[in-house]
């Protein structure tokens, strides 16, 4: 099958929200007898394992050189708010039901919505103020319901 006529994004996207799903129920299962904490140090050095593979496979290692040190600071910000998003959604799974705690993590998108348009000044649109209020319903009325 072939999806050539999909933007390159989109299918990223779509097989991030795949894999994503994929890490709620592997992750549910992997914290049932595990302290949450160190299941989220294990995923962690898959991660970096399988990511170094794949900069092989690909022949993609190089220096790396910062244009300025924020571009340096605000990577290890987002290495700092991945962590601690992590240890917090393993926690919850293993606290709560995936089929609830997915979607409440999927807030996210409704949080990112908004910061980008406060911090990186994106422009607002109809469709994304609607899927964005469309998140933020389905993800309450799953959690609360």
């Amino acid at each position: 099958m072939s999806f050539h006529f999909l933007p390159k994004w989109l299918i990223f996207a779509l097989a991030s929200a795949f894999f994503a799903a994929l890490t709620a129920i592997f992750g549910k299962i992997g914290v049932s007898h595990i302290n949450s904490n160190l299941a989220t140090f294990i995923r962690t050095i898959i991660i970096l394992i399988v990511s170094a593979l794949i900069i092989t496979s690909r022949n993609e290692w190089q220096k790396v050189s910062f244009e300025s040190n924020l571009d340096m600071i605000f990577l290890i910000l987002s290495g700092v708010a991945t962590g601690l998003s992590w240890l917090c959604y393993y926690r919850a799974l293993q606290l709560g039901p995936a089929s609830k705690v997915a979607p409440i993590d999927k807030l996210s998108v409704a949080i990112t919505i908004c910061l980008s348009i406060f911090i990186l000044k994106e422009q607002l649109s109809c469709s994304i103020i609607l899927g964005g209020a469309l998140i933020i319903a389905g993800s309450l009325i799953i959690a609360l319901f």
